[in-house]
């Protein structure tokens, strides 16, 4: 707290003896040598830490634990978890001008998010891609330190070399006194990590560092939730899509339930997919096809789309009806498909694919029917019904025709155009003749 003294170098030396949130088991490093999953060892800690407490400073940090436990979980994010932790820590008397929550995330582009929240509101977020890991900025970090102790950290940066770690004269350029460094474990093996700095002449003191360590196992535990329901929430979203993530996260997990959406319909693949990839290393056939997507995507969702399966080399996506104006879902749609092709030229003429990349598309306007397809415990969330068959068969016709995009009679119904008609064709396995268009 703010009127007690601050550490002396024996004080410090003694916090960093203590552990933090640890790992079920694995040796500790320091003469005392016991097993990280010793509850008496934890049990230790946890009473070294109440000792330095005063009864208004104990009284706050069983608050601030039990916001951690009850309240903290409906935080909808990392950002205002931390924010909200700093702003009570400052209630409690503990000064904090500055905090960092960094956490491991299972992301398609980045490995692990950090938090920033500086006193006055300001905050920001930074992504870690995995290409990122390659230098050594983790390395130089005061994280890398306390993962490898299994120890917080506490520094006096008035005392501390610039080179100690990488952060060290940012930090003091920005007239901190005081840093604290938390290590956080996940039970899945995530190291994670927590810190605070004040600018308090003082720095900080015993029992500012009593009352970070006794909240740090409740902060653990918030954190672990939070990134547990993120991660789920994350990897439905990249794997099946928006709508139905969202469907099977409400509860949507039955065999046979199905749900329906009016919707511009848009199925794309790659022409003559076999003989390029035939004679290709199974990497670079994966290389080929992200290059190709690449082409593809963006302008879906720039539009608005949303990708619901890939196919191989083929993909899905849908354009919903927005209300009663169906003319922008097709529209949206039709954009879509002529800056991928545009895009597919662009990579051709830059040689980016090393092979010419060809692609067939097609347009329909009809219902996307969402069912649960399987058996016993392992289903598929797959796109169904005959408006996606359609779609798929009129994809079959661009080879054919010699057009790279193809639109049906029902999709056109709803453009703001006049498309040129190419005639009636039967498509395989649909009954009747289909009227087709070229944009």
């Amino acid at each position: 707290m703010t009127g007690d003294p601050p550490l002396t170098e024996a004080d410090m030396t003694l916090m960093s003896a203590a552990p933090a949130v640890a790992p079920a088991s694995g040796p500790a490093v320091g003469s005392n040598e016991r097993t990280l999953g010793d509850a008496n060892w934890a049990a230790v800690a946890l009473e070294k830490s109440l000792k330095g407490l005063s009864p208004e400073a104990l009284r706050s940090m069983i608050t601030i634990r039990d916001w951690l436990l009850t309240e903290a979980r409906e935080k909808k994010d990392q950002d205002s978890l931390l924010a909200t932790l700093a702003e009570q820590l400052n209630a409690a008397g503990v000064l904090i001008d500055r905090a960092s929550m960094t956490m491991v995330t299972l992301h398609t582009e980045h490995s692990a998010v950090t938090s920033l929240w500086l006193k006055g509101g300001t905050s920001e977020r930074r992504a870690f891609p995995y290409s990122g890991m390659a230098d050594d900025t983790y390395e130089r970090s005061p994280f890398y330190h306390v993962h490898q102790t299994k120890r917080p950290l506490l520094l006096d940066l008035r005392e501390t070399p610039d080179e100690r770690f990488g952060i060290v004269p940012e930090l003091k350029a920005a007239g901190y006194v005081g840093y604290a460094c938390f290590p956080v474990f996940f039970t899945n093996g995530d190291e994670n990590g927590v810190s605070f700095a004040t600018q308090s002449p003082e720095g900080f003191s015993k029992s500012d560092m009593s009352l970070l360590e006794g909240i740090v196992p409740a902060l653990a535990a918030a954190m672990e939730i939070r990134a547990g329901y993120a991660t789920l929430d994350q990897i439905l979203r990249v794997y099946i899509g928006d709508e139905p993530h969202q469907r099977v996260l409400s509860g949507d997990v039955r065999r046979g339930q199905v749900s329906r959406i009016r919707s511009a319909i848009l199925f794309a693949d790659m022409r003559n997919y076999t003989r390029l990839t035939s004679n290709m290393h199974p990497e670079d056939v994966v290389s080929l096809l992200n290059i190709y997507f690449d082409c593809l995507v963006p302008p879906i969702e720039a539009e608005g789309g949303e990708v619901l399966k890939y196919l191989g080399d083929g993909l899905l996506a849908i354009f919903r009806d927005r209300g009663d104006d169906t003319g922008a879902a097709a529209q949206s749609a039709l954009s879509a498909a002529l800056d991928a092709l545009a895009r597919i030229d662009a990579a051709n003429a830059s040689g980016v694919a090393g092979v010419p990349l060809q692609a067939g598309i097609a347009l329909h306007h009809g219902e996307a029917a969402y069912g649960n397809v399987g058996s016993g415990q392992r289903l598929d969330f797959t796109v169904v019904g005959r408006d996606v068959n359609l779609t798929s068969r009129i994809a079959g016709l661009n080879k054919v025709l010699g057009e790279p995009l193809l639109l049906s009679r029902a999709f056109v119904e709803h453009l703001w155009a006049d498309p040129r008609s190419l005639g009636l064709y039967t498509l395989d396995g649909l009954d009747g003749s289909f009227e087709i268009y070229s944009p």
